[in-house]
């Protein structure tokens, strides 16, 4: 027999398969289902004069099919978040190798010619210093 807790979590899906395919339901009649599944398949049995077997096998077949596409639909969203996730990650290892990379570059530089690296800080920190000077005695 079908399990009530199934049919009301996929209910929506299985209202519209039930009209199209058992015939014509109305809303009125779908609506009054509210967790009772004899009532359920008495009102389709009524509508559509077919056994009751068939009717509960049907319900069944709707709402393993509705729980089949959710374990799927979030399998799927699982597996791109892994890959989002791994993604990022590589990523930010590429940033932060290259950050690294760097780095290790202006040590070797300075190292090699001290001098010449003393004069250039030198004249950035005057830039800095006259840009900074300037906006301050522009207010």
């Amino acid at each position: 027999m079908v399990n009530a807790q199934t049919l009301q979590g996929n209910w929506n899906e299985i209202k519209g398969k039930l009209r199209t395919k058992r015939g014509p339901h109305t809303n009125d009649e779908l609506q009054s289902f509210s967790g009772n599944v004899d009532q359920l398949v008495g009102t389709i049995q009524r509508k559509t004069g077919e056994a009751r077997n068939s009717i509960e096998h049907y319900l069944e077949e709707l709402s393993s099919n509705g729980a089949s596409a959710f374990s799927q639909a979030s399998e799927t969203v699982r597996e791109y978040a892994q890959q989002a996730a791994g993604a990022v990650q590589d990523s930010s290892k590429k940033a932060a190798d290259s950050m690294r990379q760097g780095y290790e570059e202006a040590e070797d530089m300075i190292r090699q010619r001290p001098g010449e690296s003393i004069a250039v800080c030198f004249g950035i920190g005057m830039v800095v210093g006259l840009l900074l000077g300037l906006s301050v005695r522009g207010r």
